[in-house]
């Protein structure tokens, strides 16, 4: 089995794949600092939980926009289950063509989802994670990856709301069953879904207008992208686990062979 990482800013989620399926997936928290034996402690637990021993595991891949974590979580993998992960960067094969022109500065996770959508879904597609940053990107139907739009995040935006606006207070985020409040939760709650909704269903069309593709496909991912996509007829598919999946695709085109 494969353990794929996926290291975002607000948490780490981890998949175990063995082939192509996902068997297991869970969360660990990015901003606890940690040490390697902590995380291989957290780590080997919640396989366990998941009815997977630490042995089962013979190699990993980690897919990292937080660097400052690397160090621990690599010494973990290699100190604790005898791995040296593969890390998803520049210069590894991915199948994607990155046409920008400083592609080191596209994102790690970005280039995931990129593989993810592509490879499962077909190109020319539009590719959207809802995650603490809400990403917008686009590859052609030859795999090139042209470009995207970086905006803040649900919860980033949410957060400003009730830290910067005193009368404000901390809600959840879900979609009302209206546009219009009549009390100030619900019209929070309004602002930030039906906002993002808004931006959302913009930005597709732009995309779409710019690159003459009018019927590109809109493959959405991210712990909110469910909430937005039922809101909007505008996206094709929510694929929940896309960025893990386009790990595994990664790891998948370089041919390694298991050491274990």
């Amino acid at each position: 089995m494969v353990l794929a990482l996926d290291v975002g800013n607000t948490n780490i989620t981890c998949g175990v794949f063995a082939d192509e399926e996902l068997v297991a997936s869970f969360r660990v928290t990015t901003k606890i600092p940690r040490t390697s034996d902590e995380y291989a402690i957290v780590l080997e637990e919640l396989l366990e939980k998941n009815e997977i021993r630490a042995e089962e595991i013979e190699d990993a891949i980690i897919c990292s926009v937080v660097p400052n974590i690397m160090h621990s979580l690599e010494s973990a993998l290699i100190k604790y289950f005898d791995i040296y992960p593969m890390v998803v960067e520049a210069g590894i094969k991915t199948g994607i063509r990155i046409v920008t022109p400083n592609p080191q500065q596209i994102g790690a996770d970005r280039i995931a989802d990129a593989v993810g959508a592509y490879e499962l879904y077909g190109g020319p597609v539009i590719v959207i994670d809802f995650g603490t940053a809400t990403t917008y990107d686009f590859v052609d139907a030859q795999g090139a990856f042209l470009g995207g739009v970086t905006a803040p995040g649900l919860r980033i935006s949410a957060k400003a709301l009730w830290e910067d606006a005193a009368k404000l207070p901390e809600v959840e985020i879900k979609k009302p069953d209206t546009v219009l409040g009549k009390e100030t939760i619900h019209s929070m709650q309004s602002g930030l879904v039906y906002g993002q909704i808004g931006q959302t269903e913009y930005l597709i069309d732009q995309i779409r207008k710019e690159t003459g593709i009018a019927d590109a496909k809109v493959v959405v991912t991210g712990g909110l992208g469910r909430i937005i996509s039922e809101g909007t007829a505008k996206v094709d598919i929510y694929d929940p686990n896309l960025t893990l999946k386009g790990i595994n695709l990664v790891y998948k085109k370089q041919k390694r062979k298991i050491k274990k």
